[in-house]
């Protein structure tokens, strides 16, 4: 007998996709069939181009828009994940479980989650609390979120049918 699948799903993309804007679109999808949604997805905020790397969060519950990214100074070669608008992030995401969100959205599972930070511990929370999770993969780190989920979630391609389906799917079995 199988193990059944966590209610948690990975989509796996390319470098070449902007997984932001495709996260943005699945999101807007399930909302309008009436998914209740949480969590955080990521919009570029570039609004000069003296800053082309320059990232924001969505609270999906509330709509709220925070920075990202930490202005270091020109030169500064160091991590620009501003510490405190991660904190913000994970807050929004435990008051969407909290609040009973019937999905919760993570922007990626990327190089800080697979370094044991970044939203890590959240997606955790997640998954003990049994809240349906979405989030997406890179290629390169599919190893990775599979040993993180131990091989039970399901990966989707970069499709918002397929992200649709496996949740029909995943709300008929709830």
């Amino acid at each position: 007998m199988t193990a059944a699948k966590l209610p948690i799903a990975a989509v796996v993309y390319p470098p070449t996709l902007d997984i932001g804007a495709f996260m943005r679109r699945a999101a807007g999808a399930l909302a309008a069939s009436g998914v209740r949604l949480g969590g955080v997805l990521q919009h570029d905020a570039r609004t000069s181009p003296a800053d082309p790397c320059a990232m924001e969060l969505e609270d999906l519950a509330s709509g709220a828009r925070f920075s990202l990214s930490q202005d270091l100074g020109s030169g500064s070669a160091a991590c620009r994940l501003d510490p405190d608008a991660l904190a913000q992030a994970a807050v929004a995401v435990r008051r969407a479980i909290e609040n009973g969100a019937e999905l919760v959205l993570f922007n990626k599972f990327g190089a800080q989650e697979v370094a044991g930070s970044g939203l890590r511990e959240e997606m955790g929370l997640a998954a003990s609390t049994g809240t349906p999770m979405l989030t997406a993969v890179g290629e390169r780190f599919v190893a990775d979120w599979q040993v993180f989920t131990g091989g039970d979630a399901t990966l989707l391609d970069a499709d918002v049918d397929a992200v649709l389906d496996w949740w029909r799917a995943v709300h008929a079995d709830g």
